[in-house]
């Protein structure tokens, strides 16, 4: 019998080797911003999620950007999916990946992304550069989801909980989650950081992809 494995994130992947129950945690909750910024010439713009793209897509026609980063392969197919065209693209998919690789200096940047999102990037950026970072949206927690697998859990109906984000991390060790199941799997260090701040101790995909997710997922029953 294949495993049940719970992805907390929005995907449509499905698998072979595993069933695949899709419950996201989080829910996207749009942010005005001032659109004045749109208005000035950006050397570039860095998407570091699909959210982002999609929100900032109707708004692509209305700035002027020499080029286009995009953090993970997911963000980067979804840019090219609407026409976008990405010129780089870190080998590591986090905003360390993409620090290390991109090497800019004296640079206009705009960094639409979550008003939630890790400060690093922009941060680390902005030592040498002018950044500007439009908070574009809020992740909120998706209650119903959450309670849903939290009860699939208690009947022993779950084989393996995923995350690849500290936000949906938060909001499901925020609720009262069956103390005895520690089968949890994380896509990046931040994500398993997060969860071992709750006394967990979760497998960590290789690279930072749901493929490599699975994989980690059958390879560790398989031990």
């Amino acid at each position: 019998m294949k495993p049940v494995v719970v992805m907390t994130q929005t995907s449509n992947i499905q698998s072979d080797l595993v069933e695949i129950v899709h419950k996201p945690f989080i829910q996207i909750q749009s942010l005005e911003f001032d659109t004045q910024l749109l208005h000035y010439n950006y050397d570039w713009l860095i998407f570091s999620s699909k959210n982002a793209v999609r929100l900032f897509y109707q708004y692509l026609d209305h700035i002027n950007v020499k080029s286009i980063a995009a953090i993970g392969s997911k963000t980067a197919r979804l840019c090219e999916e609407l026409g976008i065209n990405v010129d780089f693209i870190p080998s590591d998919y986090s905003q360390e990946g993409l620090l290390k690789e991109l090497k800019v200096n004296q640079q206009t940047i705009l960094i639409p992304s979550s008003a939630k999102a890790r400060p690093k990037l922009q941060q680390e950026l902005a030592k040498n550069n002018d950044v500007t970072k439009i908070d574009l949206y809020r992740p909120i927690a998706h209650h119903e989801n959450i309670q849903d697998v939290i009860q699939l859990i208690k009947t022993n109906q779950v084989d393996a909980l995923t995350f690849s984000s500290s936000s949906a991390v938060r909001y499901y060790f925020n609720e009262n989650i069956p103390p005895n199941f520690n089968d949890y799997y994380a896509i990046g260090a931040q994500t398993a950081h997060t969860i071992k701040q709750y006394g967990y101790s979760p497998k960590i995909a290789k690279q930072q992809t749901l493929e490599a997710l699975i994989n980690k997922i059958v390879e560790s029953r398989n031990l």
